[in-house]
């Protein structure tokens, strides 16, 4: 269906909404069909926003739709990054906890201005991988996730989580020292919309400012990530030290992975979600020590508006 015009002080201008009376009252046209060669034909449909589309790995493009002019990104986050396992120790005087990761800068429920038909580009950043247990030990970062359009140029990019680590140390002493994992950082470039209406999937007009639906759950919000937890070197030989919890991501709305257990036999730390950093492992378990985890994979969340 191509764009429909119509004659406005002598000017033929695009139509975005079309009213009739309907018994002497005007009310928003859904569709208008016209005769065409003998044939009633379609030639203006008001748009509805779709559904919520997902984007969990990789990189690739789509193109903005006709009628068109806004891109909903309910969520979108950077990858977290991992974290290490624990380290035990014979008589050094203390056992290291593996340090938490830390987790992507984020988007959620914000609206940025897009040109219809134009191609977006984007890449999803991958969560860091976690590491074992010992000495001298470093986890991954995560990837940055961005998003990007052909008119209107770098929309966001959301900086990963960094990876934790252990570093020095050694089995008679000196205790590691563990580092948590950085924070991502939000640089957002497109243009924003923060206020106006738009007709959503259930035909119904609403309030940009509504839309509250992304892990946040208020309008037009972005930042950068966490650190993650470090619970550092317990103190005495033989003493158990739980792993250190990974940076939420979201701000706070989606958990890091869970520190190992340091109990019995002990757990490895579990891997975040959503962004949210790996957990850390524990030490001087029954057999030792436990493993990191890997960091959670970035994403994007999205759908198409048209705002007046």
């Amino acid at each position: 269906m191509a764009n429909t015009y119509g004659k406005v002080s002598g000017t033929f201008q695009e139509i975005d909404n079309a009213y009739g009376k309907v018994s002497g009252t005007w009310q928003e046209a859904d569709e208008i069909y016209a005769k065409v060669s003998g044939t009633w034909e379609l030639v203006f449909a008001a748009f509805e926003a779709g559904s919520i589309q997902t984007l969990s790995s990789g990189s690739g493009t789509f193109t903005v739709p006709q009628g068109a002019n806004a891109i909903h990104i309910q969520a979108a986050v950077g990858g977290g990054g991992g974290a290490v396992g624990g380290a035990d120790y014979d008589k050094a005087g203390g056992e290291s906890a593996g340090a938490g990761g830390g987790s992507g800068a984020y988007v959620s429920d914000k609206i940025f201005s897009v040109t219809q038909g134009e191609t977006i580009s984007y890449l999803i950043g991958g969560g860091g991988a976690g590491a074992g247990k010992g000495f001298n030990v470093t986890a991954s970062g995560g990837a940055s996730t961005t998003l990007s359009g052909s008119t209107a140029g770098a929309i966001f990019t959301l900086g990963a989580g960094g990876g934790s680590s252990g570093t020095g140390g050694g089995v008679q002493g000196p205790l590691r020292s563990n580092t948590a994992g950085t924070a991502g950082s939000a640089t957002i470039n497109g243009t924003a919309i923060t206020s106006g209406t738009f007709r959503d999937s259930d035909g119904t007009t609403k309030n940009v400012t509504t839309l509250t639906s992304g892990p946040v759950g208020s309008f037009n919000q972005s930042g950068n990530g966490a650190v993650g937890s470090n619970n550092g070197n317990c103190g005495g030989d033989n003493c158990r030290i739980g792993g250190s919890t990974g940076a939420t991501s979201y701000d706070g709305n989606i958990a890091g992975g869970a520190g190992g257990s340091s109990s019995g036999s002990g757990t490895n730390g579990t891997a975040g979600t959503r962004g949210s950093g790996g957990g850390g492992g524990a030490a001087q378990v029954n057999g030792g020590s436990t493993s990191g985890a890997a960091g959670g994979s970035g994403e994007v969340r999205y759908r198409f508006l048209r705002v007046q």
